[in-house]
């Protein structure tokens, strides 16, 4: 490798990861003062079916990550394509997230958004430091499915349309 090519490799990092198509995200739990807290992550998968487990990525730069850090338990709510100004709400730093009145306290005393296409609510696993990211692994404790289909992220953009094409529509 030359030496230019090496030196750049953070963005073309990024540019491949963006051009991994993805799922979006909000995750959401409550700190102990009662305060909701949340962000918006790609960055999410399924870890293992027995357990069930998940992980998501959170940035330690985010303003959320010392509630996080402290959480037992929070909500990852995969989004369908209405929800998607939410999600740039979420990823933005400073937003009133939780003012625009969408999210409901579930019996567990977590904020959660209605009608999603995925909502799983989870207990702390496990954390992990990944560089730059905390790693935060969720065992699932309930599961709720939607009719929706989700938001795909791809090449730092919303697209909505994705499943009508695969339909052929």
């Amino acid at each position: 490798m030359t030496a230019g090519v090496t030196q750049d490799l953070p963005a073309r990092f990024r540019e491949a990861m963006a051009s991994f198509p993805s799922g979006v995200t909000i995750v959401t739990t409550t700190a102990e003062d009662g305060t909701p807290w949340g962000f918006t992550a790609t960055a999410f998968c399924s870890v293992s079916a027995d357990p069930p487990l998940v992980l998501v990525c959170l940035a330690r730069t985010a303003q959320c990550h010392p509630p996080f850090e402290r959480a037992r338990s929070w909500a990852i709510h995969v989004i369908h394509p209405g929800h998607t100004e939410l999600a740039t709400r979420f990823a933005t730093r400073g937003a009133d997230k939780f003012g625009g009145g969408e999210f409901v306290t579930n019996p567990s005393g977590l904020p959660v958004l209605p009608g999603v296409p995925v909502l799983l609510e989870c207990s702390e696993y496990a954390r992990y430091d990944g560089g730059d990211h905390t790693i935060l692994v969720g065992r699932v404790r309930d599961v709720e499915l939607g009719a929706e289909p989700p938001a795909l992220y791809f090449r730092r953009g919303f697209h909505s349309d994705w499943h009508e094409r695969k339909a052929g529509r």
